[in-house]
């Protein structure tokens, strides 16, 4: 069997200019887009997994149905510090997003929480507690 590598995750969007201020929150940085833009990546480095947004408008077309945002995490973040995860938690609920699950410390070991995006998509925030391990 071929190697294979995880490239890239996708989620679809109603409004790009709003999953890219969530987006940018999290610490995803974008390029200029304009009103016709249908597909959007942050700016990564060459081998980082990429985060792809494209219009529902572009899914729909694409694979002939809406798509629907799951009821779980899509992906999760990985902060530095569990101080992180309160920061950026706490940023993303002044900004107005959602926050679906608010900043714990975890049984597994992991400062946690599950934020929201414009879609509904799911992320996870964690870092590892300093007694984890």
């Amino acid at each position: 069997m071929p190697a294979l590598r995880l490239d890239a995750i996708a989620v679809s969007s109603r409004n790009l200019e709003e999953s890219a201020r969530f987006y940018s929150l999290l610490g995803f940085t974008f390029p200029d887009f304009d009103a016709s833009t249908q597909h959007l990546e942050p700016v990564t480095d060459p081998g980082d997994v990429r985060l792809m947004i494209d219009t529902v408008e572009l899914m729909t077309e694409l694979t002939g149905q809406a798509p629907v945002p799951p009821n779980h995490a899509s992906f999760a973040m990985l902060c530095e510090t569990p101080a992180d995860v309160d920061a950026v938690a706490g940023a993303v609920e002044a900004a107005g997003f959602t926050i679906k699950v608010a900043p714990w410390d975890a049984f597994w070991g992991q400062r946690y929480a599950t934020v929201v995006d414009p879609d509904g998509y799911q992320i996870d925030l964690f870092a590892e507690l300093p007694d984890a391990g």
